[in-house]
């Protein structure tokens, strides 16, 4: 992707000036953002996603001044009549089970991947929505049918509700106000509030991106680190035969507290480990993602990821779902062209290494990726 082209999904701005004026700064609402766009699903295919146990939806119902919300499965006789007013299904990572959802998740694709959450998509009746809210990730709120009228704000005041199901404010101050139609878009950067109501039945992609906390990301990749040094054979014990008579035995022996910092050290100074646990930990599929074998035949002429597979690279590693490869010379710029656009074609797969064709042959028969192949 070229960055300093003038791309309509972001109104005639570059993304590197989308990225430089607006990203995480302000909002952009862009009319006609996807010309004759049509639904990624319809009304229908989302309604049987949600009531599959393999897809996170959601119920929420605004009625008589009440709010109520129910966590999917969601079989359709649990959703009301299409002709009952004020109320939205949501159904969340929808690129992970439709190719066009996938396709569209691309579109976006001049922010990192490793920022990229999910693509979520939800229906609502007329008056349907989720209330006023605000969200701690960039969004882009895509209208794929009917109409939703949104108000936005620069939210000082984030009290909630009490004895709510859902995180709604308590005093929402909009400042702006749009009405969108299919195809129209809005940006919002975090923290930005904003309550979204269906005039008529609709539909809403929102493009949702990862903002990990740091405790969070902490925890995920000390983890990592901590397994790494679990694997390592003859990892030295404790010991202490100078150990005198303890006097006070509640005490942490100082030479304990010692080793344990060297312990801590010692994993977070091997080359590389950190650089590590991080891909892996930025790669790891979600808990409800499965693969499925697709071992091929004959002469491999391309190779594209599984919509489901998380690929990532730094300068010294590849990441596929949790797992890392060193990477060097030819075979990393290879790799690094496949993690940035998800295909590798004939040409591509021409100047592979014998090492690299067999890892991506192993990468197809788990289903990570597939081979289009000549008999």
């Amino acid at each position: 992707m070229d960055v300093r082209q003038p791309a309509a999904l972001l109104g005639g701005l570059t993304p590197a000036q989308f990225m430089q004026r607006h990203w995480h700064k302000k909002p952009l609402l862009v009319r006609g953002a996807m010309k004759d766009f049509r639904p990624p699903l319809s009304r229908a295919e989302l309604f049987k996603l949600a009531a599959s146990e393999d897809v996170e939806s959601r119920l929420i119902q605004h009625q008589a001044g009440r709010w109520s919300l129910r966590h999917g499965p969601l079989p359709r006789r649990a959703l009301p009549a299409l002709a009952t007013r004020e109320w939205t299904v949501l159904v969340q990572g929808v690129d992970l089970h439709d190719d066009a959802a996938h396709a569209l998740m691309q579109r976006f694709a001049f922010i990192p991947q490793a920022r990229l959450d999910d693509l979520m998509i939800s229906y609502a009746s007329d008056g349907g929505g989720v209330g006023p809210h605000f969200d701690s990730y960039d969004v882009f709120l895509l209208q794929a049918q009917g109409r939703r009228r949104w108000r936005i704000g620069r939210q000082k005041d984030r009290t909630l509700l009490e004895g709510l199901p859902l995180k709604i404010l308590a005093h929402f101050e909009p400042e702006e106000e749009y009405l969108l139609e299919s195809g129209d878009m809005l940006y919002l950067p975090p923290l930005w509030a904003h309550d979204g109501v269906a005039e008529g039945e609709c539909m809403t992609c929102s493009i949702g991106f990862r903002a990990p906390d740091r405790a969070g990301l902490a925890h995920e990749v000390l983890l990592r680190l901590a397994d790494a040094v679990a694997d390592e054979e003859g990892t030295p014990r404790y010991r202490d035969p100078s150990q005198a008579a303890a006097t006070s035995p509640g005490s942490i022996p100082p030479a304990l507290q010692a080793f344990a910092q060297q312990a801590v050290r010692r994993a977070l100074d091997e080359p590389q480990a950190l650089e590590r646990a991080l891909g892996e930990t930025l790669t790891e599929p979600k808990p409800s993602v499965w693969f499925e074998p697709s071992p091929q035949g004959g002469l491999m002429e391309r190779v594209v990821l599984d919509r489901r597979t998380r690929m990532l690279y730094d300068e010294r590693h590849v990441f596929v779902n949790g797992e890392s490869w060193r990477a060097a010379g030819r075979d990393a710029a290879l790799m690094r062209l496949l993690a940035d656009t998800r295909s590798l074609g004939p040409e591509d797969l021409a100047r592979a290494s014998d090492d690299a064709l067999e890892l991506l042959g192993a990468w197809c028969d788990a289903g990570w990726a597939h081979a289009h192949s000549s008999d």
